[in-house]
Protein backbone atom coordinates (compact mmCIF):
# COMPACT_ATOMS: atom_id res chain seq x y z
CA UNK A 1 0.00 0.00 0.00
CA UNK A 2 1.52 3.30 -1.13
CA UNK A 3 1.40 6.17 1.35
CA UNK A 4 1.13 9.95 1.31
CA UNK A 5 4.88 10.60 1.17
CA UNK A 6 5.27 10.29 -2.62
CA UNK A 7 7.05 12.94 -4.67
CA UNK A 8 4.71 15.25 -6.64
CA UNK A 9 4.26 14.07 -10.22
CA UNK A 10 3.57 17.53 -11.69
CA UNK A 11 1.92 20.83 -10.84
CA UNK A 12 -1.85 21.22 -10.98
CA UNK A 13 -3.29 22.72 -13.13
CA UNK A 14 -1.08 21.11 -15.78
CA UNK A 15 -0.25 22.59 -19.18
CA UNK A 16 -2.84 22.10 -21.90
CA UNK A 17 -2.10 20.13 -25.06
CA UNK A 18 -2.79 20.75 -28.73
CA UNK A 19 -6.55 20.04 -28.57
CA UNK A 20 -8.37 22.81 -26.69
CA UNK A 21 -11.29 20.49 -25.93
CA UNK A 22 -9.14 17.83 -24.25
CA UNK A 23 -7.79 17.68 -20.69
CA UNK A 24 -4.04 18.25 -20.27
CA UNK A 25 -2.05 15.27 -21.56
CA UNK A 26 -0.39 14.88 -18.15
CA UNK A 27 -3.76 13.94 -16.64
CA UNK A 28 -4.43 11.29 -19.26
CA UNK A 29 -0.99 9.80 -18.63
CA UNK A 30 -1.59 9.87 -14.88
CA UNK A 31 -4.94 8.12 -15.32
CA UNK A 32 -3.22 5.32 -17.22
CA UNK A 33 -0.09 4.98 -15.09
CA UNK A 34 -0.78 6.39 -11.63
CA UNK A 35 -4.47 7.23 -11.25
CA UNK A 36 -4.02 8.57 -7.71
CA UNK A 37 -0.98 10.84 -8.01
CA UNK A 38 0.75 13.32 -5.75
CA UNK A 39 0.80 16.82 -7.31
CA UNK A 40 2.01 20.30 -6.37
CA UNK A 41 -0.35 23.26 -6.14
CA UNK A 42 0.24 26.96 -6.84
CA UNK A 43 1.50 27.73 -3.32
CA UNK A 44 3.93 24.82 -3.07
CA UNK A 45 1.56 22.64 -1.07
CA UNK A 46 0.75 19.14 -2.28
CA UNK A 47 -2.44 17.23 -2.86
CA UNK A 48 -3.65 13.95 -4.31
CA UNK A 49 -4.95 14.09 -7.89
CA UNK A 50 -7.62 11.50 -8.72
CA UNK A 51 -8.19 10.86 -12.42
CA UNK A 52 -10.26 7.68 -12.93
CA UNK A 53 -14.04 7.63 -13.15
CA UNK A 54 -14.59 4.91 -10.54
CA UNK A 55 -12.14 6.43 -8.06
CA UNK A 56 -13.69 9.88 -8.32
CA UNK A 57 -17.15 8.42 -7.70
CA UNK A 58 -15.72 6.70 -4.64
CA UNK A 59 -14.28 9.96 -3.29
CA UNK A 60 -17.36 12.09 -3.97
CA UNK A 61 -19.69 9.56 -2.30
CA UNK A 62 -17.51 8.95 0.80
CA UNK A 63 -18.16 11.09 3.90
CA UNK A 64 -14.52 10.55 4.92
CA UNK A 65 -13.65 13.12 2.25
CA UNK A 66 -14.88 16.50 3.47
CA UNK A 67 -16.15 19.47 1.46
CA UNK A 68 -15.55 21.80 4.42
CA UNK A 69 -12.99 24.27 3.09
CA UNK A 70 -12.16 25.55 6.58
CA UNK A 71 -10.53 22.23 7.51
CA UNK A 72 -6.73 22.15 7.66
CA UNK A 73 -5.26 20.63 4.51
CA UNK A 74 -8.16 21.57 2.23
CA UNK A 75 -6.64 22.17 -1.24
CA UNK A 76 -7.15 25.47 -3.05
CA UNK A 77 -6.15 25.73 -6.68
CA UNK A 78 -5.30 29.46 -6.57
CA UNK A 79 -4.82 32.38 -4.21
CA UNK A 80 -8.17 33.77 -5.33
CA UNK A 81 -9.95 30.49 -4.60
CA UNK A 82 -8.49 30.47 -1.10
CA UNK A 83 -9.58 34.07 -0.57
CA UNK A 84 -13.13 33.19 -1.62
CA UNK A 85 -13.21 30.91 1.38
CA UNK A 86 -12.92 33.91 3.72
CA UNK A 87 -16.41 35.17 2.92
CA UNK A 88 -19.83 33.98 4.05
CA UNK A 89 -19.77 30.22 3.38
CA UNK A 90 -22.28 28.44 1.18
CA UNK A 91 -23.54 24.88 1.52
CA UNK A 92 -21.27 23.56 -1.25
CA UNK A 93 -18.39 24.07 1.18
CA UNK A 94 -20.10 22.37 4.10
CA UNK A 95 -20.64 18.79 5.27
CA UNK A 96 -23.83 17.22 6.57
CA UNK A 97 -25.94 17.90 8.50
CA UNK A 98 -25.55 21.64 7.83
CA UNK A 99 -25.05 21.05 4.11
CA UNK A 100 -28.31 19.09 3.81
CA UNK A 101 -30.26 21.56 5.93
CA UNK A 102 -29.36 24.49 3.70
CA UNK A 103 -29.51 22.62 0.40
CA UNK A 104 -33.05 21.39 1.17
CA UNK A 105 -34.20 25.02 1.24
CA UNK A 106 -33.46 25.18 -2.50
CA UNK A 107 -34.16 21.63 -3.66
CA UNK A 108 -37.79 22.33 -4.49
CA UNK A 109 -36.82 25.26 -6.68
CA UNK A 110 -34.86 23.00 -9.05
CA UNK A 111 -36.98 19.85 -9.18
CA UNK A 112 -37.39 18.48 -12.69
CA UNK A 113 -41.14 19.12 -12.83
CA UNK A 114 -40.84 22.71 -11.66
CA UNK A 115 -37.96 23.44 -14.02
CA UNK A 116 -39.87 21.81 -16.87
CA UNK A 117 -42.65 24.33 -16.38
CA UNK A 118 -40.13 27.04 -17.33
CA UNK A 119 -39.65 25.64 -20.83
CA UNK A 120 -42.04 28.07 -22.62
CA UNK A 121 -40.42 31.08 -20.94
CA UNK A 122 -36.87 29.91 -21.65
CA UNK A 123 -37.85 29.22 -25.26
CA UNK A 124 -39.32 32.73 -25.54
CA UNK A 125 -36.07 34.23 -24.21
CA UNK A 126 -33.99 32.17 -26.64
CA UNK A 127 -36.15 33.20 -29.60
CA UNK A 128 -36.09 36.88 -28.61
CA UNK A 129 -32.31 36.85 -28.31
CA UNK A 130 -31.91 35.21 -31.72
CA UNK A 131 -34.40 37.65 -33.24
CA UNK A 132 -32.28 40.57 -32.08
CA UNK A 133 -29.00 38.87 -32.99
CA UNK A 134 -30.01 38.07 -36.57
CA UNK A 135 -32.07 41.12 -37.48
CA UNK A 136 -30.50 42.67 -40.57
CA UNK A 137 -27.17 40.95 -39.95
CA UNK A 138 -25.23 37.90 -41.05
CA UNK A 139 -22.66 37.58 -38.23
CA UNK A 140 -22.36 38.09 -34.46
CA UNK A 141 -20.53 37.06 -31.31
CA UNK A 142 -22.59 34.15 -29.99
CA UNK A 143 -21.20 34.53 -26.47
CA UNK A 144 -22.13 38.19 -26.01
CA UNK A 145 -25.46 38.11 -27.84
CA UNK A 146 -26.90 34.72 -26.97
CA UNK A 147 -24.93 32.25 -24.84
CA UNK A 148 -24.33 34.65 -21.93
CA UNK A 149 -27.61 36.60 -21.81
CA UNK A 150 -29.81 33.48 -22.03
CA UNK A 151 -28.86 31.90 -18.68
CA UNK A 152 -28.34 35.34 -17.12
CA UNK A 153 -31.90 36.34 -17.93
CA UNK A 154 -33.23 33.02 -16.63
CA UNK A 155 -31.34 33.05 -13.32
CA UNK A 156 -32.25 36.69 -12.74
CA UNK A 157 -35.89 35.80 -13.31
CA UNK A 158 -35.70 32.88 -10.88
CA UNK A 159 -33.85 34.76 -8.15
CA UNK A 160 -35.62 38.07 -8.45
CA UNK A 161 -32.45 39.94 -9.46
CA UNK A 162 -32.82 42.92 -11.85
CA UNK A 163 -31.28 41.93 -15.20
CA UNK A 164 -30.28 45.54 -15.83
CA UNK A 165 -27.52 44.93 -13.27
CA UNK A 166 -26.01 42.09 -15.34
CA UNK A 167 -22.88 44.01 -16.35
CA UNK A 168 -22.07 44.49 -12.66
CA UNK A 169 -22.53 40.92 -11.49
CA UNK A 170 -20.89 39.45 -14.59
CA UNK A 171 -17.86 41.67 -13.98
CA UNK A 172 -17.67 40.44 -10.37
CA UNK A 173 -18.07 36.84 -11.53
CA UNK A 174 -15.15 37.14 -13.93
CA UNK A 175 -12.88 38.29 -11.12
CA UNK A 176 -14.06 35.55 -8.75
CA UNK A 177 -13.56 32.84 -11.37
CA UNK A 178 -10.14 33.86 -12.71
CA UNK A 179 -7.39 31.54 -11.53
CA UNK A 180 -4.92 34.43 -11.62
CA UNK A 181 -7.01 36.94 -9.66
CA UNK A 182 -5.13 38.30 -6.67
CA UNK A 183 -6.50 37.85 -3.16
CA UNK A 184 -7.11 41.62 -3.04
CA UNK A 185 -9.13 41.60 -6.28
CA UNK A 186 -11.22 38.67 -5.07
CA UNK A 187 -11.86 40.39 -1.74
CA UNK A 188 -13.07 43.52 -3.50
CA UNK A 189 -15.30 41.69 -5.99
CA UNK A 190 -16.69 39.44 -3.29
CA UNK A 191 -17.50 42.40 -1.05
CA UNK A 192 -19.17 44.33 -3.88
CA UNK A 193 -21.34 41.37 -4.84
CA UNK A 194 -22.15 40.55 -1.20
CA UNK A 195 -23.18 44.16 -0.49
CA UNK A 196 -25.35 44.19 -3.60
CA UNK A 197 -27.14 40.96 -2.70
CA UNK A 198 -27.57 41.89 0.97
CA UNK A 199 -29.14 45.19 -0.05
CA UNK A 200 -31.36 43.41 -2.56
CA UNK A 201 -32.38 40.82 0.02
CA UNK A 202 -33.24 43.53 2.56
CA UNK A 203 -35.45 45.17 -0.07
CA UNK A 204 -37.36 41.88 -0.53
CA UNK A 205 -38.50 42.04 3.10
CA UNK A 206 -40.68 45.06 2.35
CA UNK A 207 -41.28 44.44 -1.36
CA UNK A 208 -41.39 40.67 -1.93
CA UNK A 209 -41.77 39.14 -5.38
CA UNK A 210 -42.01 35.60 -6.79
CA UNK A 211 -38.25 35.01 -6.80
CA UNK A 212 -36.15 32.59 -4.79
CA UNK A 213 -34.60 35.34 -2.66
CA UNK A 214 -38.05 36.47 -1.51
CA UNK A 215 -39.06 32.91 -0.68
CA UNK A 216 -35.90 32.44 1.38
CA UNK A 217 -36.70 35.67 3.24
CA UNK A 218 -40.25 34.46 3.89
CA UNK A 219 -38.98 31.24 5.48
CA UNK A 220 -37.43 33.28 8.26
CA UNK A 221 -34.68 30.72 8.91
CA UNK A 222 -31.66 32.53 7.47
CA UNK A 223 -29.92 35.84 8.06
CA UNK A 224 -29.74 38.41 5.30
CA UNK A 225 -26.04 37.56 4.88
CA UNK A 226 -26.78 33.83 4.52
CA UNK A 227 -29.45 34.51 1.90
CA UNK A 228 -27.06 36.84 0.10
CA UNK A 229 -24.42 34.08 0.03
CA UNK A 230 -26.93 31.63 -1.46
CA UNK A 231 -27.89 34.24 -4.01
CA UNK A 232 -24.23 34.76 -4.93
CA UNK A 233 -23.70 31.05 -5.47
CA UNK A 234 -26.78 30.67 -7.66
CA UNK A 235 -26.19 33.90 -9.57
CA UNK A 236 -22.57 33.18 -10.46
CA UNK A 237 -22.97 29.45 -11.13
CA UNK A 238 -26.33 29.94 -12.84
CA UNK A 239 -25.03 32.03 -15.71
CA UNK A 240 -21.31 31.20 -16.01
CA UNK A 241 -21.64 27.44 -16.43
CA UNK A 242 -24.48 27.30 -18.95
CA UNK A 243 -23.15 30.26 -20.94
CA UNK A 244 -19.79 28.59 -21.43
CA UNK A 245 -21.26 25.16 -22.12
CA UNK A 246 -23.54 26.64 -24.78
CA UNK A 247 -20.78 28.41 -26.69
CA UNK A 248 -18.30 25.57 -26.32
CA UNK A 249 -20.92 23.04 -27.46
CA UNK A 250 -21.63 25.01 -30.62
CA UNK A 251 -17.91 25.24 -31.34
CA UNK A 252 -17.40 21.51 -30.73
CA UNK A 253 -20.25 20.70 -33.12
CA UNK A 254 -18.81 22.98 -35.80
CA UNK A 255 -15.48 21.16 -35.41
CA UNK A 256 -17.24 17.80 -35.75
CA UNK A 257 -19.47 18.32 -38.83
CA UNK A 258 -20.58 14.68 -38.94
CA UNK A 259 -21.99 15.02 -35.42
CA UNK A 260 -23.56 18.36 -36.26
CA UNK A 261 -25.23 16.81 -39.31
CA UNK A 262 -26.49 13.91 -37.19
CA UNK A 263 -28.09 16.30 -34.70
CA UNK A 264 -29.67 18.37 -37.47
CA UNK A 265 -31.18 15.20 -38.95
CA UNK A 266 -32.37 13.96 -35.57
CA UNK A 267 -33.31 16.96 -33.40
CA UNK A 268 -35.32 14.64 -31.15
CA UNK A 269 -31.97 13.33 -29.84
CA UNK A 270 -30.97 16.73 -28.45
CA UNK A 271 -31.35 15.65 -24.77
CA UNK A 272 -28.95 12.73 -25.32
CA UNK A 273 -26.62 14.98 -27.33
CA UNK A 274 -26.45 17.41 -24.43
CA UNK A 275 -25.31 14.60 -22.12
CA UNK A 276 -22.53 13.64 -24.52
CA UNK A 277 -21.44 17.26 -24.87
CA UNK A 278 -21.39 17.62 -21.09
CA UNK A 279 -19.18 14.53 -20.91
CA UNK A 280 -16.89 15.50 -23.76
CA UNK A 281 -16.40 19.13 -22.73
CA UNK A 282 -16.78 19.06 -18.90
CA UNK A 283 -16.13 22.75 -18.35
CA UNK A 284 -14.95 22.43 -14.72
CA UNK A 285 -11.30 21.74 -15.54
CA UNK A 286 -9.72 22.67 -12.22
CA UNK A 287 -11.29 19.75 -10.38
CA UNK A 288 -13.55 19.15 -7.39
CA UNK A 289 -11.68 19.47 -4.10
CA UNK A 290 -11.96 17.54 -0.83
CA UNK A 291 -9.84 16.83 2.25
CA UNK A 292 -9.61 13.46 4.02
CA UNK A 293 -10.87 13.48 7.61
CA UNK A 294 -9.44 10.04 8.34
CA UNK A 295 -7.07 7.63 6.61
CA UNK A 296 -8.61 6.18 3.45
CA UNK A 297 -7.28 3.56 1.03
CA UNK A 298 -8.03 4.46 -2.58
CA UNK A 299 -6.81 2.52 -5.64
CA UNK A 300 -3.84 1.11 -3.77
CA UNK A 301 -2.87 4.44 -2.17
CA UNK A 302 -3.30 5.39 1.46
CA UNK A 303 -4.54 8.95 1.77
CA UNK A 304 -3.89 10.26 5.26
CA UNK A 305 -6.25 12.37 7.32
CA UNK A 306 -5.64 16.04 6.58
CA UNK A 307 -4.44 15.46 3.02
CA UNK A 308 -6.19 17.23 0.15
CA UNK A 309 -7.72 15.54 -2.88
CA UNK A 310 -8.45 17.05 -6.30
CA UNK A 311 -10.86 15.08 -8.51
CA UNK A 312 -10.33 16.00 -12.17
CA UNK A 313 -13.72 15.16 -13.61
CA UNK A 314 -12.87 16.21 -17.17
CA UNK A 315 -10.25 13.46 -17.27
CA UNK A 316 -12.58 10.94 -15.64
CA UNK A 317 -15.23 11.70 -18.25
CA UNK A 318 -12.84 10.42 -20.92
CA UNK A 319 -11.90 7.28 -18.99
CA UNK A 320 -11.89 4.54 -21.62
CA UNK A 321 -12.99 1.95 -19.07
CA UNK A 322 -16.26 3.84 -18.67
CA UNK A 323 -16.52 5.55 -22.07
CA UNK A 324 -14.82 3.62 -24.91
CA UNK A 325 -13.18 6.00 -27.40
CA UNK A 326 -13.73 8.68 -24.82
CA UNK A 327 -11.68 11.27 -26.69
CA UNK A 328 -14.22 11.19 -29.53
CA UNK A 329 -17.43 13.22 -29.59
CA UNK A 330 -20.17 10.67 -30.34
CA UNK A 331 -23.72 11.97 -30.01
CA UNK A 332 -25.10 8.44 -30.27
CA UNK A 333 -23.25 7.44 -27.09
CA UNK A 334 -25.09 6.78 -23.82
CA UNK A 335 -23.22 9.32 -21.71
CA UNK A 336 -25.60 9.52 -18.77
CA UNK A 337 -22.99 8.28 -16.28
CA UNK A 338 -20.76 11.32 -16.83
CA UNK A 339 -19.56 13.33 -13.84
CA UNK A 340 -19.94 16.82 -15.31
CA UNK A 341 -22.34 17.74 -12.49
CA UNK A 342 -20.30 15.97 -9.83
CA UNK A 343 -21.54 12.96 -7.88
CA UNK A 344 -22.96 12.16 -4.47
CA UNK A 345 -24.66 14.55 -2.06
CA UNK A 346 -22.87 17.58 -3.51
CA UNK A 347 -23.76 17.04 -7.15
CA UNK A 348 -24.98 20.18 -8.88
CA UNK A 349 -28.33 21.36 -7.55
CA UNK A 350 -29.16 23.25 -10.74
CA UNK A 351 -28.52 20.47 -13.24
CA UNK A 352 -32.20 20.19 -14.36
CA UNK A 353 -32.15 23.89 -15.23
CA UNK A 354 -28.77 23.60 -17.00
CA UNK A 355 -30.04 20.69 -19.09
CA UNK A 356 -33.21 22.56 -20.04
CA UNK A 357 -31.29 25.68 -21.07
CA UNK A 358 -28.73 23.73 -23.08
CA UNK A 359 -31.37 21.69 -24.88
CA UNK A 360 -33.36 24.78 -25.82
CA UNK A 361 -30.26 26.78 -26.77
CA UNK A 362 -28.83 24.13 -29.10
CA UNK A 363 -32.17 23.20 -30.64
CA UNK A 364 -33.01 26.85 -31.32
CA UNK A 365 -29.61 27.76 -32.76
CA UNK A 366 -29.46 24.76 -35.09
CA UNK A 367 -33.06 25.09 -36.19
CA UNK A 368 -32.92 28.80 -36.92
CA UNK A 369 -29.38 29.05 -38.31
CA UNK A 370 -29.11 26.30 -40.94
CA UNK A 371 -26.00 27.93 -42.48
CA UNK A 372 -24.22 28.35 -39.13
CA UNK A 373 -20.42 28.56 -39.43
CA UNK A 374 -17.41 30.15 -37.78
CA UNK A 375 -16.74 33.73 -38.84
CA UNK A 376 -13.00 33.50 -38.05
CA UNK A 377 -10.41 30.73 -38.35
CA UNK A 378 -10.62 28.23 -35.50
CA UNK A 379 -7.04 29.12 -34.51
CA UNK A 380 -8.17 32.65 -33.61
CA UNK A 381 -10.69 31.50 -30.99
CA UNK A 382 -9.59 32.54 -27.48
CA UNK A 383 -10.20 29.82 -24.91
CA UNK A 384 -10.74 30.57 -21.21
CA UNK A 385 -7.80 28.58 -19.90
CA UNK A 386 -7.27 31.11 -17.10
CA UNK A 387 -10.79 30.67 -15.71
CA UNK A 388 -12.21 28.15 -13.27
CA UNK A 389 -15.07 27.60 -15.73
CA UNK A 390 -13.68 26.70 -19.16
CA UNK A 391 -15.10 28.03 -22.39
CA UNK A 392 -14.37 30.68 -25.00
CA UNK A 393 -14.21 34.44 -24.55
CA UNK A 394 -15.94 35.11 -27.85
CA UNK A 395 -17.43 32.96 -30.57
CA UNK A 396 -17.73 34.90 -33.85
CA UNK A 397 -20.27 33.09 -36.03
CA UNK A 398 -21.91 33.74 -39.39
CA UNK A 399 -25.01 32.37 -41.07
Amino acid sequence: MATGAKTPRFTHPAARGACPFAPPPAYRQARQEEPVSRVSLWDGSTSWLVTRHEDIKAVLSDARFSSDSTRPGFPFISAGARQLNSGQPTFIRMDDPEHSRLRRMLTGEFMIKKVGALRPEVQRIADDLLDRMTEGRSSADLVREFALPLPSLVICLLLGVPYQDHDFFQECSRVLLRRDSSAEDVTTAQARLADYLVELTDAKRSRPDDGILSRLVARGELSTEEIGAMGRLLLVAGHETTANMTALSVLALLRNPDQLAHLRRHPETTPAAVEELLRYLTIVHSGLTRVAVEDVDLAGVRIRAGEGVVCVINTANRDERQFPDGDQLDLSRDARLHLAFGFGVHQCLGQPLARLELQIALDTILRRLPELRLAVPFEEIRFRGEMLVYGVHELPIAW
